[in-house]
């Protein structure tokens, strides 16, 4: 039994669709056959039983006729009673059949009917010549003796089992040659039905084999194939695009490793050349140069790290969630924001918030946008930093964003033409705006109402209870 299953696994799938169609067909047909056939014999079976109960009385006078001729008495010949076999049966189990009719044995039961003792009965018998027989057994009292006998009145049971017969042979063959049919069916059905799978298929092995993911399936109705063709669609543009982010982050961060790179080549060419000459470097030079190095490598590790963490996909999961006061984290970048910008005026107005983020992510995203307003805001301007409701806003007094480039500042490596010259890789608002969605909140630049500047606003929902200490 469990050879099967594992060989059905074994065909293909068409193969396997048409031989269960077959099957449940064949299952059903049979079934049908054997409730038509069994419905046909107890209606054949009803009709002669009613047929017997139903039979022309026989005349008395012909009973005393055949008993007649039984006992030797010559009265003539006696005349079979039509398509019927008829005997008589006396209170001693006597038999007395009529003419031409082979002898069917008497039981218990019939000479009961004879002896009063029962009112008649139906049976199956077999005649002396082997035929199978239905036998309707009943009284006749003879006027005036006052005689009792037991008439049984028979007809061949073949009259039932030969139409039975033939009947099933014509369900076996009409079952046969359905069975057969829904064969055929199942397998037009199924390689109709499975066309689209083997479109999908074939387009599978074409990406496998050729990683073109240009590739699209015709996705045409509501059905299972139809959703299994959209999600291919689906996925394919999703791979195509992703390859194609992951192309453009390549060529975006060799764009931006290449400067600060060729700056620090430069830069330490002339000092190598230097000891080599024999050249001394002026002191103030030469500290302008390590200051210069310096600072390259900074940005450079800067840059890594952005891109180490760029380098998780947008559905990566963040690291473990904890409540965490928005507050606190707030004033920990305050004091970092003024150490790079002692000049600038940094206010701040924070009401406490409880939020359920990633600590240190939350931490270096707030950072940034911090960072972001000390880098644009004028010598000697001021910051205005707010949390109020669960929404952190930090205003700087600087240039402001054209309302043109508003849309692409949280793109990877976008930065505006006007902070081209500024440090940076452009890489901070992206990694805010994904640390931000991942906590469950939202992130906008806006320009800021009466004056210059720009106002960045981070709302984040709150955490339903602060944690423990708090």
């Amino acid at each position: 039994m469990t050879g099967l299953p594992r060989r059905l696994r074994a065909l293909p799938l068409r193969s396997r669709l048409a031989l269960l169609v077959a099957l449940a067909v064949a299952v059903a047909v049979a079934a049908a056959a054997a409730a038509c056939w069994f419905v046909t014999r107890e209606q054949l079976e009803g009709q002669l039983d009613d047929s017997l109960r139903k039979s022309p009385s026989v005349d008395k006078s012909y009973v005393t006729e055949l008993l007649s001729s039984c006992r030797g008495a010559d009265r003539g010949p006696v005349q079979s009673p039509g398509s019927y076999t008829l005997q008589i049966i006396d209170g001693a189990g006597q038999i007395c059949p009529s003419p031409g009719s082979a002898r069917i044995p008497a039981t218990d039961q019939d000479v009961e009917v004879a002896a009063g003792e029962r009112p008649g009965v139906l049976r199956s018998a077999t005649d002396e010549d082997g035929r199978k027989m239905r036998v309707y057994t009943y009284r006749v009292v003879l006027r005036p003796s006052g005689e009792s006998y037991a008439v049984s009145v028979a007809r061949p049971e073949s009259e039932v089992t030969d139409p039975l017969s033939g009947l099933a042979w014509v369900l076996v063959l009409v079952s046969g040659i359905g069975v057969l049919g829904a064969g055929a069916a199942g397998l037009w059905v199924a390689r109709t039905g499975l066309r689209p799978v083997d479109e999908l298929a074939h387009a599978v092995e074409h990406v496998a084999r050729t990683e073109d993911l240009t590739v699209r399936i015709p996705a045409e109705g509501e059905d299972e194939i139809t959703r299994l063709s959209r999600s291919f669609n689906s996925m394919t543009s999703s791979l195509a695009t992703s390859r194609d982010r992951q192309a453009q982050l390549i060529a975006d961060a060799g764009h931006e490793l290449r400067t600060p790179l060729t700056s620090l080549r430069t830069n330490i060419e002339l000092l190598a050349r230097s000891d080599e000459t024999g050249r001394a470097i002026p002191p103030e030079d030469r500290k302008a140069l390590l200051a210069s190095v310096k600072a390259q490598m900074t940005e450079l590790a800067a840059l890594i790290g952005d891109l180490q963490e760029l380098s998780r996909p947008d559905a990566a999961q963040p690291g473990p969630l904890q409540v965490v006061a928005l507050h606190d984290i707030t004033r920990t970048a305050l004091r970092r924001a003024r150490l790079r910008g002692p000049e600038l005026t940094i206010t701040d107005e924070l009401a406490p918030w409880y939020v359920r983020a990633e600590p240190a992510a939350l931490e270096r995203a707030v950072v940034n946008v911090l960072d972001n307003a000390v880098k644009f805001s004028p010598p000697r301007g001021t910051v205005d930093v707010r949390l109020d409701r669960g929404e952190l806003t930090v205003r700087d007094h600087g240039p402001g964003i054209p309302a043109e480039e508003l849309p692409h500042v949280f793109e990877r490596f976008w930065r505006s033409p006007s902070a081209r010259q500024l440090p940076g890789s452009g890489l901070g608002l992206s990694i805010v705006a994904r640390t931000v969605h991942q906590a469950g909140g939202e992130i906008a630049l806006r320009p800021a109402d009466g004056g210059d500047g720009t106002v960045a606003s981070i709302r984040l929902p709150g955490a339903p209870q602060p944690p423990p200490g708090h």
